[in-house]
């Protein structure tokens, strides 16, 4: 028996179930898209991607509103699409990988930007920018089946109604099943898994009283509002 009560895994709803997903890790590609590494002051990378994690506790259901985060002055927004997973893939084919998609959805890669820079600087890692309490904003999950094949749809977030990220899915450096399979050949992946694929150019500070909106075409919305420090 353990000392103290284990919370149980975060769940996240499934449009048209009556049953929830529930979340086991969450990882995170980075610089996915090219001109979010240039605006990063990097060269796009397609050699291969690479990947940061945020702890399950990072979840944030949407719509939400949350307090301005602990410990930084810089909270800046990321949109990205959020990969599902529903079976297991380890060393997975393209088409195993694929295959491996159980839904998909809207989501915000929140970052203190400050920490993370402060990492970069001291070639130290990305967790105190990257893994706190709310970070991992994500709307209802669409299982892929009603999504359908990741192409050309739209990605966008608005900031108090004025567009600040804007691109396409067809824009992502390293697709899904690349995504999915060079993951695989690191970890035994599994259903609960989530993926956050990147996020386009664009990205940028909120403050207090920000009202956010992520859109992806054929998903659900996502909607945030920045609440006041705590």
């Amino acid at each position: 028996m353990p000392l103290f009560d284990i919370p149980p895994f975060p769940t996240v709803p499934v449009n048209g179930e009556t049953q929830a997903y529930a979340v086991r890790r969450i990882f995170c590609v980075g610089r996915n898209y090219a001109d979010h590494a240039k605006e990063m002051g990097h060269q796009p990378d397609m050699e291969a991607p690479f990947f940061f994690c945020k702890t399950p506790s990072a979840i944030c259901l949407a719509p939400a509103t949350i307090p301005y985060a602990l410990g930084t002055n810089d909270l800046h927004h990321e949109m990205e699409l959020v990969v599902a997973l529903g079976t297991p893939a380890f060393r997975a084919t393209r088409e195993e990988a694929e295959n491996a998609v159980y839904a998909y959805a809207c989501g915000l890669d929140m970052t203190r930007r400050d920490r993370q820079q402060d990492g970069k600087d001291k070639r130290r890692p990305w967790d105190f920018g990257k893994d706190f309490e709310q970070s991992a904003v994500i709307a209802p999950l669409t299982k892929a089946a009603d999504f359908g094949p990741v192409g050309g749809q739209r990605i966008n977030l608005t900031v108090n109604g004025e567009i600040r990220q804007d691109a396409t899915l067809d824009q992502l450096l390293h697709d899904i099943p690349a995504v999915i399979a060079y993951l695989s050949t690191f970890y035994h992946l599994a259903p609960g898994d989530l993926i956050y694929t990147g996020t386009p150019a664009g990205v940028g500070p909120v403050v207090e009283g920000d009202v956010l909106r992520g859109e992806i075409e054929g998903l659900s919305p996502l909607d945030l509002t920045i609440g006041p420090k705590e």
